[in-house]
C-alpha cells in the first residue's frame, strides 16, 4: 500500500493518497488558527484505518506550523477525544 501525506494549500485541505485514492482534511486558514472542517474518505479506503492515519498526519502538521486549532469537523472530534494528546493544540 503506498501512501503519501501533503498539505494542498490550493485547496485548503491536507491529503492522503493511498493507492492513487485521495482521503482528505478540508479546512479554513486564518493568520491566527486553522479550522478543520470536513473529512472525507473514499469508500475504496474504508475500514482500513486511513481516516485515523490522514487525522494524525494532519494533527502533526497543524502542530509543526505552530498555529491554534478549532475543529468543526465531527471524525476529527471524535479521533481528538480518544488521542488527548493533541487537546493542547485547540484554541
Amino acid at each position: 500500500m503506498a501512501e503519501s501525506f501533503h498539505g494542498n494549500e490550493q485547496n485548503s485541505r491536507f491529503e492522503l493518497t493511498v493507492d492513487g485514492a485521495i482521503a482528505f482534511v478540508a479546512y479554513r486558514k486564518t493568520p491566527d488558527t486553522i479550522t478543520l472542517v470536513h473529512t472525507e474518505v473514499p469508500p475504496e479506503l474504508g475500514g482500513r484505518g486511513i481516516g485515523s492515519k490522514l487525522a494524525r498526519a494532519t494533527l502533526d502538521a497543524v502542530r509543526a506550523q505552530h498555529i491554534k486549532l478549532v475543529v468543526t469537523c465531527e471524525f476529527i472530534q471524535g479521533f481528538m477525544k480518544k488521542h488527548p494528546e493533541y487537546n493542547d493544540l485547540l484554541t
